[in-house]
């Protein structure tokens, strides 16, 4: 019964982000959960520090009334055994050509990052990427090559970047800022964060 309530929901929705399917012509879709905490106060970003303070998806639409209930089912989602056969069903239905997991959250567990990587290697033709804090795991994790990670530099385990090999973001405080020292931009664009359309390892983004 569990199972076909869940199938029954939409899990994923469209990155609405303006330029990314005009500009590249790309079916992009995220997959979100609970900011930093989940409403039982379950770390989602346990590796989380400066960026809580500043975190997107703790303000604005991501807290309407009507829409954070959608990342706690997600959340619960995630924590179940079905989390990967949903996914699977999701993806064939929507067929997108991306997969950002969390706008919002993180790899909270390593059970749970491996999650993911079944989602990924079941569904060979579809590449999925996204934003972490959690380096340490990621370092001692193999990952498919439909998948990408990038780390981003305002958690609590950012001594860990080699920024001359790991792909990963800072923050800037203007497009000038950015331009100066070096980084592709990824704050209009998502997928310019990623190594199929940025071959550097510099991704920045300008703090708004």
């Amino acid at each position: 019964m569990l199972y076909k309530t869940i199938l029954h929901l939409t899990f994923l929705t469209y990155i609405i982000i303006k330029k990314t399917s005009k500009t590249l012509g790309l079916r992009v879709f995220n997959f979100g959960i609970p900011a930093y905490k989940s409403a039982s106060g379950k770390l989602t970003c346990p590796m989380a520090d400066s960026c809580v303070k500043f975190c997107y998806a703790k303000k604005g639409a991501y807290i309407w009334s009507n829409v954070k209930p959608a990342f706690e089912k997600r959340y619960e989602l995630s924590k179940t055994d079905n989390f990967v056969e949903a996914m699977n069903a999701e993806i064939r239905k929507k067929k997108p050509d991306y997969v950002r997991a969390h706008d919002s959250g993180d790899y909270y567990s390593r059970a749970y990052l491996h999650k993911w990587i079944e989602v990924a290697i079941h569904n060979p033709s579809v590449r999925f990427y996204s934003y972490t804090n959690m380096i340490d795991m990621m370092l001692k994790t193999s990952l498919p090559d439909n998948y990408d990670i990038i780390f981003s530099d305002s958690g609590k385990q950012k001594h860990l970047i080699d920024e001359r090999k790991h792909r990963h973001t800072k923050i800037f405080k203007s497009n000038d800022d950015l331009n100066s020292a070096g980084y592709t931009d990824a704050s209009s664009i998502d997928l310019h964060a990623t190594r199929w359309f940025n071959d550097t390892n510099k991704v920045g983004l300008v703090f708004h």
